[in-house]
Protein backbone atom coordinates (compact mmCIF):
# COMPACT_ATOMS: atom_id res chain seq x y z
CA UNK A 1 0.00 0.00 0.00
CA UNK A 2 1.45 3.37 -0.80
CA UNK A 3 -0.07 6.90 -0.36
CA UNK A 4 -1.85 8.17 -1.52
CA UNK A 5 -4.57 5.58 -0.10
CA UNK A 6 -7.87 5.49 -1.13
CA UNK A 7 -11.07 3.75 0.89
CA UNK A 8 -14.32 3.61 -0.13
CA UNK A 9 -14.96 7.52 0.53
CA UNK A 10 -12.04 8.73 1.45
CA UNK A 11 -8.59 10.33 -0.29
CA UNK A 12 -5.59 10.66 2.09
CA UNK A 13 -2.83 12.08 0.71
CA UNK A 14 -0.29 14.98 1.11
CA UNK A 15 -1.10 18.41 1.80
CA UNK A 16 -0.51 20.74 -0.99
CA UNK A 17 -0.30 24.59 -0.34
CA UNK A 18 -4.05 24.94 -2.51
CA UNK A 19 -5.25 23.32 0.84
CA UNK A 20 -4.92 26.20 2.80
CA UNK A 21 -8.27 27.29 2.87
CA UNK A 22 -9.79 23.80 3.62
CA UNK A 23 -7.00 23.24 6.30
CA UNK A 24 -8.05 26.69 7.80
CA UNK A 25 -11.47 25.50 7.85
CA UNK A 26 -10.20 22.82 10.54
CA UNK A 27 -6.81 24.39 12.33
CA UNK A 28 -8.55 27.66 12.55
CA UNK A 29 -11.29 26.37 14.34
CA UNK A 30 -11.32 26.89 18.10
CA UNK A 31 -13.76 23.50 18.16
CA UNK A 32 -10.43 21.80 17.15
CA UNK A 33 -7.89 23.50 19.00
CA UNK A 34 -9.19 23.09 22.14
CA UNK A 35 -7.94 18.83 21.66
CA UNK A 36 -4.63 19.28 20.28
CA UNK A 37 -1.54 17.86 21.98
CA UNK A 38 0.51 19.61 22.11
CA UNK A 39 -2.21 22.05 23.03
CA UNK A 40 -2.32 24.71 19.91
CA UNK A 41 -3.62 28.14 19.56
CA UNK A 42 -6.07 27.81 16.36
CA UNK A 43 -4.55 29.36 13.18
CA UNK A 44 -5.55 33.28 12.72
CA UNK A 45 -5.99 32.95 8.95
CA UNK A 46 -5.63 31.19 5.48
CA UNK A 47 -2.20 33.04 5.13
CA UNK A 48 -1.06 31.63 8.06
CA UNK A 49 -2.26 28.27 7.46
CA UNK A 50 -0.30 28.25 3.86
CA UNK A 51 2.50 28.88 5.73
CA UNK A 52 1.93 26.06 8.56
CA UNK A 53 1.46 23.70 5.24
CA UNK A 54 4.41 24.96 3.47
CA UNK A 55 6.33 24.02 6.11
CA UNK A 56 4.41 20.52 6.93
CA UNK A 57 5.61 20.23 3.16
CA UNK A 58 9.10 20.98 3.29
CA UNK A 59 9.28 18.23 6.34
CA UNK A 60 7.96 15.48 4.79
CA UNK A 61 10.55 14.05 2.87
CA UNK A 62 13.03 14.02 5.59
CA UNK A 63 10.78 11.99 8.04
CA UNK A 64 10.89 8.59 8.12
CA UNK A 65 7.61 6.44 7.18
CA UNK A 66 5.68 6.38 8.50
CA UNK A 67 5.66 9.90 10.19
CA UNK A 68 4.00 12.55 8.45
CA UNK A 69 1.24 14.62 7.67
CA UNK A 70 -1.91 14.15 5.15
CA UNK A 71 -4.78 15.91 3.94
CA UNK A 72 -7.98 13.66 4.12
CA UNK A 73 -10.23 14.49 1.20
CA UNK A 74 -13.85 13.22 0.15
CA UNK A 75 -13.41 11.05 -3.32
CA UNK A 76 -16.89 12.12 -3.68
CA UNK A 77 -16.34 16.04 -4.15
CA UNK A 78 -12.14 15.78 -3.52
CA UNK A 79 -13.53 18.11 -0.94
CA UNK A 80 -10.54 18.24 2.16
CA UNK A 81 -12.47 17.91 5.54
CA UNK A 82 -9.28 16.51 7.25
CA UNK A 83 -5.75 15.72 8.61
CA UNK A 84 -4.10 12.52 10.00
CA UNK A 85 -1.01 12.39 11.28
CA UNK A 86 2.08 10.08 12.72
CA UNK A 87 4.67 11.58 14.55
CA UNK A 88 7.28 10.92 17.55
CA UNK A 89 5.77 11.42 21.26
CA UNK A 90 7.84 12.99 23.51
CA UNK A 91 10.41 12.62 24.59
CA UNK A 92 10.71 11.90 20.84
CA UNK A 93 12.46 9.08 21.14
CA UNK A 94 10.02 5.90 19.72
CA UNK A 95 6.91 6.38 20.60
CA UNK A 96 4.49 7.19 17.75
CA UNK A 97 1.65 8.99 17.49
CA UNK A 98 -1.48 8.81 15.25
CA UNK A 99 -3.33 11.91 15.09
CA UNK A 100 -6.66 12.93 13.16
CA UNK A 101 -8.35 15.86 12.90
CA UNK A 102 -11.67 16.81 11.01
CA UNK A 103 -13.75 20.01 10.39
CA UNK A 104 -16.69 20.53 13.09
CA UNK A 105 -19.33 19.58 10.75
CA UNK A 106 -17.95 16.51 9.14
CA UNK A 107 -17.98 15.12 12.89
CA UNK A 108 -19.99 12.05 13.33
CA UNK A 109 -19.79 11.02 9.63
CA UNK A 110 -17.53 8.28 10.52
CA UNK A 111 -14.53 9.59 8.51
CA UNK A 112 -11.76 9.64 11.10
CA UNK A 113 -11.81 6.26 11.71
CA UNK A 114 -12.41 5.20 8.26
CA UNK A 115 -9.12 7.50 7.67
CA UNK A 116 -7.12 6.17 10.64
CA UNK A 117 -8.05 3.00 9.98
CA UNK A 118 -6.90 3.23 7.08
CA UNK A 119 -3.55 5.07 7.94
CA UNK A 120 -2.73 2.47 10.54
CA UNK A 121 -2.96 -0.33 7.88
CA UNK A 122 -0.53 1.27 5.77
CA UNK A 123 1.76 2.20 8.68
CA UNK A 124 2.22 -0.89 9.61
CA UNK A 125 3.39 -2.17 6.11
CA UNK A 126 6.30 0.29 6.96
CA UNK A 127 9.60 -1.40 8.19
CA UNK A 128 9.96 -1.03 11.98
CA UNK A 129 6.93 -0.23 12.99
CA UNK A 130 5.39 -2.40 15.50
CA UNK A 131 2.93 -0.06 17.85
CA UNK A 132 0.78 3.42 17.11
CA UNK A 133 -0.09 5.44 20.65
CA UNK A 134 -3.00 8.02 20.24
CA UNK A 135 -3.49 10.53 23.27
CA UNK A 136 -6.35 12.32 24.52
CA UNK A 137 -7.78 14.22 26.83
CA UNK A 138 -9.92 12.99 29.38
CA UNK A 139 -12.81 15.02 28.38
CA UNK A 140 -12.61 14.69 24.99
CA UNK A 141 -14.75 11.66 24.64
CA UNK A 142 -15.24 11.79 20.38
CA UNK A 143 -11.31 11.01 20.76
CA UNK A 144 -11.46 8.67 23.30
CA UNK A 145 -14.34 6.71 21.35
CA UNK A 146 -12.26 7.28 17.45
CA UNK A 147 -9.01 5.22 18.99
CA UNK A 148 -11.42 2.22 20.33
CA UNK A 149 -13.21 2.09 16.92
CA UNK A 150 -9.85 2.12 15.63
CA UNK A 151 -9.15 -0.78 17.43
CA UNK A 152 -6.59 1.15 19.79
CA UNK A 153 -6.74 -0.32 23.22
CA UNK A 154 -6.78 2.05 26.87
CA UNK A 155 -3.27 1.79 28.67
CA UNK A 156 -3.62 3.88 30.88
CA UNK A 157 -3.04 7.54 31.70
CA UNK A 158 0.09 9.75 31.90
CA UNK A 159 1.11 13.52 31.93
CA UNK A 160 4.56 11.93 30.26
CA UNK A 161 3.70 13.86 26.99
CA UNK A 162 3.24 17.42 26.35
CA UNK A 163 3.04 17.84 30.54
CA UNK A 164 -0.72 17.24 29.91
CA UNK A 165 -3.16 15.02 31.79
CA UNK A 166 -3.56 12.10 29.11
CA UNK A 167 -5.39 8.66 28.45
CA UNK A 168 -2.68 6.79 26.16
CA UNK A 169 -4.68 4.52 23.59
CA UNK A 170 -2.25 1.50 21.83
CA UNK A 171 -2.40 -0.50 18.65
CA UNK A 172 0.28 -3.22 17.74
CA UNK A 173 0.74 -4.36 14.51
CA UNK A 174 -0.72 -7.90 15.51
CA UNK A 175 -3.98 -5.98 16.40
CA UNK A 176 -4.94 -5.62 12.96
CA UNK A 177 -6.79 -8.17 10.83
Amino acid sequence: MTLPITTDRLVIRDWTADDAEAAYQIYGSSDVTHWLTPAMDRVADAAAMRSVLQAWQEAQPNLIPPRGRWAVELRSDGRVIGGLGIRLLPPYREDLELSWQLRPEEWGHGYATEAARALVEWAFSQDGTDELFAVARPSNSRAIATAERIGMSWVGETTKYYELRLQVYRIRRGDVV
